[in-house]
């Protein structure tokens, strides 16, 4: 079984699309069973809120629903409960850290360390309303993520 918790700020656009993407195409491939996909933020700003409408409009024109999903902010729990911890940019990754207590089995990465992308972010549309550019973002890295986790 692959536990994967996707994380950003405040759990309404990117680690929600990245959730939503990723279990799409787990789906896909007909391997769901061997998957526990989840998102969750680093703050507190947004918990109990749903889905950013852009975020749900983006996933909606690609036939995927997020139906039900509110915000929740990550605990120390989820370290030990997922096998990895996908932030969306350097400070989720400084804030994951400080929450976990560290990354002492390496669970924590980028998501774009899967498109081989390893230094950039995931594109913000909370600042820029470019939903577009963070679903090829997202897109590339759950793909490639995927593509790792099947290998094995």
């Amino acid at each position: 079984m692959h536990r994967i918790l996707f994380v950003c700020h405040g759990n309404i656009c990117r680690s929600t699309m990245a959730e939503f993407v990723m279990k799409h195409f787990v789906a896909q491939a007909g391997v769901e069973t061997q998957f526990e996909i989840e998102s969750a933020a680093t703050s507190t700003e947004e918990i109990g809120n749903p889905v950013h409408y852009g975020t749900r409009r983006k996933l909606a024109e690609h036939g995927i629903s997020c139906a039900g999903k509110t915000a929740r902010q990550m605990n120390r729990r989820d370290y030990d409960r997922f096998d990895l911890l996908i932030g969306m940019d350097r400070a989720n990754i400084r804030n994951m850290k400080a929450i976990c207590g560290g990354d002492p089995e390496g669970k924590i990465h980028f998501l774009l360390e899967y498109a081989g992308r390893p230094n950039e972010e995931v594109a913000d549309p909370w600042y820029t309303g470019d939903f577009e550019a963070t679903w090829q973002d997202v897109t590339a890295g759950c793909d490639g993520l995927l593509a790792e986790l099947l290998k094995k």
